[in-house]
């Protein structure tokens, strides 16, 4: 493997974590705000936007890449496995760049949109005024990431004709 195939496996790796350890956050905190409702008649105050605004878009975006790395999606084979010879790897690039010209529009696209947010100080006001930007930085940042290996796998099956 090469050296930026091993750097972005890493970076996978550790947006993954932060993937699950979202949904770790997301099942206690709507649990423990339940049970606080339920015992005390109070709800967490911060449960609805935190999961809302930043642990739901973590769950959706980190861990695409190490999902799409690993065969963990969900996937349509429109043409066998089996399919060989020069058509077959026609199609299987065609598969990799269609996806990563996608990602890499949504990657741009967030990304500015985050960029402003930070730069015009968005907020969404409630119990904590919390900075919108940071909470649309996550989609730029797990798309960005996919599109990087999209890009990288391509590059790694052109070269290894």
């Amino acid at each position: 493997m090469n050296r930026f195939g091993q750097i972005l496996r890493k970076l996978e790796d550790v947006l993954h974590l932060g993937g699950c350890l979202g949904l770790v956050a997301v099942a206690a905190l709507i649990n423990a705000d339940i049970l606080m409702r339920f015992l005390f008649g109070k709800p967490i105050q911060i449960q609805f936007e935190l999961t809302e605004l930043f642990l739901m878009p973590a769950l959706a975006t980190l861990s695409l890449s190490r999902v799409y790395r690993e065969g963990g999606h969900l996937a349509i084979d429109l043409v066998p496995k089996s399919f060989v010879g020069e058509m077959g790897r026609f199609i299987k690039v065609i598969q990799l760049l269609l996806p990563a010209a996608f990602f890499i529009i949504v990657t741009i696209m967030s990304g500015k949109f985050a960029l402003e947010a930070i730069l015009d100080g968005e907020v969404e006001y409630g119990v904590i005024d919390w900075s919108m930007g940071w909470a649309y930085a996550l989609i730029p940042l797990g798309s960005g990431v996919l599109s990087l290996r999209l890009v990288h796998d391509f590059l790694f099956r052109i070269t290894m004709r």
